[in-house]
């Protein structure tokens, strides 16, 4: 079972762009059929499935969300990373990555969008 871990800044500014990482060890991202998420839970309330990109590097995003997501890979790295732009108050949450088949999740990182 992979593992997985994720990273960056706790604060962003109102407008800027969120950047996170995950940094998967255990297994290759590249590794046939695997397919990588991230995931997001709102303070008090659900979970919010931002998106995926798979094996091959091919991504899907959530319609509320496609117009200011965008994930890429460093497969160097064994990472795949989360970009937000334009963001608001209402995207503070903990963020989490997330792999399939295996069911495995990161820890999360809190993030606050505040001035």
């Amino acid at each position: 079972q992979v593992q997985l871990q994720e990273s960056g800044p706790g604060l962003v500014k109102p407008s800027q762009t969120l950047s996170l990482t995950c940094t998967v060890s255990g297994g290759s991202i590249t590794a046939n059929n695997y397919y990588w998420s991230w995931i997001r839970q709102f303070p008090g309330k659900g979970l919010e499935w931002m998106g995926i990109i798979s094996y091959g590097g091919d991504t899907y995003y959530n319609p509320s969300l496609k117009s200011r997501t965008s994930f890429s890979r460093d497969t160097t790295k064994n990472q795949f990373t989360l970009q937000l732009t334009s963001v608001t108050p209402e995207d503070t949450a903990v963020y989490y990555c997330y792999s399939f088949p295996d069911h495995s999740w990161g820890q999360g990182t809190r993030v606050s969008v505040s001035s």
